[in-house]
């Protein structure tokens, strides 16, 4: 499998598989849902079913009419009411990715983490993975977690990192190539998560993590610039050509994620892993580009929950 390079063709990948992915989508209420729906439909890789909470958005009608065969709608009484349907068709098999319109993150969360019929199984870490498409960059990066995990244990670190890796290989990557973040190569017992990064080291050496490189501590420009590397002596496949980044806590991932799309221009995309079937809940303040780069994620790596 070819090595993706950007959301360019990441999208193309997506045109070329025979199957369109079913979608199940929350709320779609607000112009980037609308251009989102448009231009999947547009490039051919989904087929939607619209849950409607209470409000009916004049784009609703338009699909329908122009895409027939591959738009459904279901209306319901109250955004509450829209994710739990939602969230119970995906339950039942009935879409492969859960996406949410204007809903709020935790009204959607709330019937996702429901006993019943929610998407979360017992002993499963959910987690948030964003792919980013950086100009300076060759390659799209990995990165997690920015969103959900405020301090990973040791035992979601190391479920982090199997997502991520699966992510990765969704993207072509081989043996993807990981770097564990953090401010200096060494490891001690005041930062505790550099005792779980030798832990995940150990494990991807035993070959648990399947074929993967996986090394750290070390800092972002260390995993991303070949030359800092040679400068400080460090020597990894991982050094100047890191697939994927796990960042040590929410705060460093969260700054890297605004810190790239706000200076260095970058395109993102994000979804929720751990899930049975991963879940878009993209910011309120991203851009419809960026909402539409994370449905095709999704979409493509569907599988990675499994």
């Amino acid at each position: 499998m070819q090595l993706l390079k950007n959301f360019n063709t990441l999208i193309n990948r997506l045109q070329s598989l025979e199957n369109r992915k079913k979608v199940v989508l929350v709320c779609p209420n607000d112009s980037h849902t609308e251009y989102v729906i448009n231009r999947a439909l547009e490039e051919g890789f989904v087929d939607f079913t619209l849950v409607l909470g209470g409000t009916r958005a004049p784009f609703i009608d338009r699909f329908l009419a122009d895409y027939p065969d591959h738009v459904t709608v279901h209306e319901t009484a109250t955004p509450d009411d829209a994710a739990a349907y939602a969230v119970k068709l995906v339950h039942d098999g009935g879409a492969d990715v859960l996406m949410k319109g204007t809903l709020n993150t935790d009204n959607l969360l709330r019937a996702v983490l429901n006993k019943e019929y929610g998407l979360l199984e017992k002993g499963h870490v959910m987690t948030h993975v964003t792919v980013v498409e950086i100009p300076s960059y060759d390659k799209l990066l990995v990165f997690s977690d920015a969103a959900v995990c405020p301090r990973p244990t040791d035992e979601q670190f190391k479920a982090i990192l199997g997502y991520v890796l699966g992510v990765c290989r969704s993207l072509g990557a081989e043996s993807p190539k990981v770097a564990l973040i953090h401010c200096t190569e060494k490891v001690s017992e005041k930062f505790p998560h550099t005792l779980s990064y030798e832990s995940m080291k150990e494990m991807a050496r035993n070959g648990e993590y399947g074929d993967c490189c996986v090394d750290g501590p070390m800092d972002v420009k260390t995993a991303c610039d070949s030359d800092s590397g040679a400068i400080k002596g460090i020597s990894s496949p991982v050094v100047g050509n890191a697939d994927a980044l796990i960042f040590p806590n929410i705060e460093s991932g969260n700054v890297f994620y605004k810190t790239l799309t706000l200076f260095a221009k970058a395109e993102t995309a994000g979804m929720l892993c751990g899930t049975t079937a991963p879940i878009v809940v993209a910011s309120r303040a991203d851009s419809g580009e960026s909402k539409f780069n994370s449905l095709a994620l999704a979409c493509l790596a569907d599988k990675v929950n499994k």
